[in-house]
């Protein structure tokens, strides 16, 4: 029997899946830090810091106890993580490395094929004699064995020890051992990965049904194609092959979006009573990180929250709509806008350009105090002192109102 699952009632448990259900001010140390990663899959990796790299942003906005010191420990130290690809470079649990290694299989010759249309004939020309030097020298960073005469840029112009190093990494004879101003130290995965997670090896079919299983559990509900993207581990008709052989031991569900629409999916058996009687998030303002799991399927998100959202980086200027790095903002189980902000660290301020609110979502002087309150916290997380609203800070409610807050006294006025 095909059970419904009311819009709010998804994204209830869709939220509560990405752990963002969960009670942000209790303590999360180390080994808490460690649950809270495996619960969410992975963290992505970035290296934009408007305000905080994607990864902190994205543990903070779930924990406000969180401490980037835990998170380096896990990595470099303990090694009960590591830096891998998923849709893009992630932190990923190193209970999962033995399922990674088909992937590096995958990436081998797709990567050469594709590197040589982007690199010509002759790029990997160096791979062995930089192998060699990883294996012999011991740890190393790219711009330690670059050549003098290579201009630096960004990968489009990676030098071709640095093209070594990276398919080196992404085929898996490499790992990141650690990182210094946010770039890679490479050495060899068995210096970096404990030996007891590359074992056992896994068949390619117990790797797919692992791979569906977990992005499934902490998808909640999901299609076969919502299935292979969470990991970007398996191909599409790998997943759809999976649930036709597994669609016995499946709980078909239909999920109405939030246009009222119903939507097939699947969820396993033993997850329902979470996803059908989810538990509330938080009523707090949250800043969500651009990269934040709830969003990496925008097409996903939008089908629940109603929340279309689109990184423009990438975008020329003058045809963005909203900004360079404008963050989403996650009230209770709503998305109900986004700020565009940047932390000047050299001045000591977090800086608020403008906030732009979703049509149905009213200004209220409630709300932007629960704004201001989120916006205090993740100042002190970023070792900044401040908030600084700019003058042209204006938000517009659902009524037509505008209401902006005095840059002097902080006051909101209409």
């Amino acid at each position: 029997m095909t059970i419904l699952i009311d819009n709010r009632t998804a994204r209830l448990a869709f939220l509560e899946r990405q752990g963002l259900s969960r009670a942000p001010n209790l303590k999360l140390d180390k080994q808490a830090l460690l649950g809270l990663i495996e619960d969410l899959g992975f963290v992505q990796v970035d290296s934009i810091q408007t305000v905080e790299r994607a990864h902190h942003q994205i543990l903070f906005s779930r924990n406000q106890t969180y401490r980037r010191e835990d998170l380096a420990a896990l990595l470099e130290t303990d090694r009960a993580l590591f830096e891998h690809w998923t849709h893009d470079a992630a932190i990923i649990p190193s209970g999962f490395f033995r399922y990674w290694k088909h992937r590096f299989l995958r990436e081998e010759a797709a990567i050469l094929a594709r590197w040589q249309k982007w690199r010509g004939e002759g790029f990997d020309a160096v791979f062995e004699e930089t192998y060699a030097r990883v294996k012999e020298g011991g740890p190393v960073m790219a711009r330690e064995i670059r050549h003098a005469d290579h201009t630096s840029g960004g990968w489009w112009n990676w030098h071709p020890s640095k093209t070594a190093l990276e398919y080196h990494w992404r085929t898996g004879r490499l790992a990141i051992a650690g990182r210094v101003n946010f770039q890679k130290v490479y050495d060899l995965t068995e210096r970096v990965v404990p030996a007891h997670h590359h074992e056992p090896e896994v068949s390619h079919d117990e790797f797919v049904d692992w791979a569906c299983r977990a992005a499934l559990t902490r998808l909640g509900f999901a299609t076969s194609g919502e299935i292979a993207a969470f990991f970007d581990l398996i191909t599409p008709q790998e997943a759809k092959d999976w649930v036709a052989r597994e669609a016995q031991d499946l709980q078909p569900v239909e999920v109405v979006t939030v246009d009222g629409r119903r939507r097939p999916s699947y969820a396993l058996p033993d997850r329902l009573p979470g996803l059908l009687e989810p538990p509330q998030p938080p009523a707090r303002i949250r800043v969500l990180s651009p990269f934040d799991p709830l969003l990496r399927d925008r097409d996903r998100a939008e089908r629940l929250f109603g929340f279309n959202y689109r990184i423009e980086v990438f975008v020329p200027e003058p045809k963005r709509q909203f900004g360079y790095y404008v963050f989403p903002l996650l009230e209770g189980d709503r998305l109900i806008g986004r700020i565009d902000m940047k932390a000047d660290r050299k001045a000591g301020v977090l800086a608020v350009k403008r906030l732009w609110l979703e049509p149905d979502v009213r200004a209220s002087a409630g709300r932007l105090e629960k704004l201001d309150a989120e916006l205090q916290r993740l100042a002190r997380f970023t070792g900044v002192e401040r908030v600084d609203y700019a003058k042209n800070w204006i938000l517009t409610d659902n009524r037509g109102g505008q209401r902006s807050r005095d840059p002097k006294t902080g006051d909101m006025t209409e």
